[in-house]
């Protein structure tokens, strides 16, 4: 278990009951140490239920960012059946942040797009941190067009820092790729759901995230820049991300009040890192009510919708 800053007087008593459990393991008079260590496991779950009840902003971000939260990858192994991956953009390349393809969801079939970030040092690397490149955006529009033409729903898995900001990603036309991506959700006439996993940073997640129905994880962020860029550019101070992830309203429960997102998923206690199977499941079953409520409607409706959706934001209140 990797525990972050916050957590650390709960890696402390979790650590004091797997040393009392080792010692019992080699210990005769296992009853006492049982006990001990079941009190100190009571007390952990209070400790953790207090800490998760009243997370800030900048823990949020944290807990969006935890190593251990499952990733797109893992959605797909346990969501999806027969998934056949599709690679490339037809122009440049394939960009191994972005994965997808054809699948099925509860059996139907379906085209599912997403950021996939890597769990170790290697397959981060391998997939740049979940950074996208414009092949990466252009591979969406390739996969989004093929769902338009055989009347496919869309289901997008977003968890991306933002999108790369390298000297050749720019060179291949970064922000014209994002806007290409993101014009082509505005278009297709099928149904597009997007679950927001982890982070959703800057245009690099909206690319993905303009659609119908739009949920988030509980402890996941979505933001237009990170909280340390933000504190970089206004205050030319990075420590100060804490002040920006408050102004940022970068939350779920935020996000909600605003309209920016219309649904939030509940994360199991101590978030999806401490119960990856059980956070999959909600997410599923999540996607799954979302489709439904777009089911039947016709081609011109669904586009009419997202247009409507986003011209509506503007209109909420930001005092709220």
């Amino acid at each position: 278990m990797v525990y972050l800053d916050f957590e650390k007087p709960l890696a402390d008593i979790e650590g004091k009951a797997e040393e009392l459990r080792a010692l019992a393991r080699k210990s005769e008079n296992t009853v006492d140490v049982e006990k001990e260590a079941a009190a100190l496991d009571k007390k952990s779950g209070e400790l953790l239920r207090d800490l998760y009840k009243t997370l800030d902003p900048w823990r949020k971000t944290q807990v969006a960012r935890h190593p251990d939260r499952p990733h797109c990858r893992d959605y797909i192994d346990a969501l999806f059946s027969e998934y056949t991956p599709l690679a490339g953009d037809r122009a440049f390349g394939d960009d191994h942040a972005v994965m997808g393809g054809l699948a099925r969801f509860n059996d139907a079939p379906c085209v599912v797009i997403g950021h996939e970030k890597g769990n170790d040092t290697k397959t981060r690397i391998h997939h740049n941190f979940g950074m996208a490149r414009p092949e990466g955006y252009r591979k969406a529009i390739r996969l989004m067009d093929l769902a338009h033409r055989f009347n496919l729903p869309v289901i997008t898995l977003v968890d991306t820092p933002g999108a790369y900001p390298g000297k050749g990603a720019e060179e291949r036309g970064q922000s014209e790729a994002i806007a290409r991506c993101t014009q082509k959700c505005l278009e297709i006439g099928v149904p597009l759901v997007s679950v927001i996993i982890g982070e959703g940073g800057s245009g690099g997640a909206v690319a993905f995230a303009t659609a119908n129905r739009i949920a988030m994880l509980e402890h996941s962020i979505y933001s237009v820049i990170s909280p340390e860029g933000c504190a970089s550019i206004l205050w030319k101070d990075a420590e100060r991300m804490r002040e920006a992830a408050e102004a940022l309203r970068l939350t779920a429960q935020d996000l909600k009040k605003l309209g920016v997102i219309d649904r939030i998923i509940a994360e199991p206690v101590g978030g999806a890192q401490r119960d990856p199977a059980v956070a999959i499941e909600a997410v599923g079953q999540e996607i799954a009510a979302m489709l439904a409520d777009l089911k039947g409607k016709k081609l011109a409706d669904l586009i009419r919708d997202r247009r409507q959706k986003f011209l509506d934001m503007g209109s909420k209140s930001l005092v709220a």
